[in-house]
């Protein structure tokens, strides 16, 4: 597989994602449907943004864990909450994670009006082998 990042400016580096991301030869992909502070009985956060943007990190990775594929492989992640202001206050958390994991992906922020039950953010991604 090969990636190349296409970027015409510089100034989305300290955002952590890429304008665009080419991919060829593809052994397959992984679509995964949005990921949220959802523990493993099914119960929904109503903790901060802080805490739930931690906890969908660590669930996300467990999905791309547990189909064989690797972080630094995701190629987009659209990310959806309701609150965006408090989600770019705690933006750090995920930049971290982007920068650890060495992930190049495209990225869009959606801000909606409401997620399931007590949840304010979402994660969703596409991975690539």
């Amino acid at each position: 597989m090969e990636k190349r990042e296409i970027n015409p400016w510089t100034w989305q580096d300290a955002r952590s994602y890429s304008q665009a991301v080419e991919v060829k030869n593809v052994e397959s992909t992984l679509y995964i449907s949005g990921q949220t502070a959802i523990n493993d009985d099914g119960i929904s956060s109503d903790a901060d943004i802080r805490s739930q943007l931690v906890q969908t990190i660590e669930n996300l990775e467990k999905v791309i864990h547990c189909a064989g594929y690797e972080m630094k492989n995701i190629v987009r992640l659209n990310i959806y909450t309701t609150e965006s202001t408090a989600l770019f206050e705690n933006f750090d958390i995920l930049q971290a994670w982007i920068i650890k994991n060495k992930i190049k992906q495209a990225s869009t922020v959606f801000e909606v009006k409401s997620l399931f039950e007590t949840l304010k953010v979402e994660l969703e991604a596409t991975v690539v082998k």
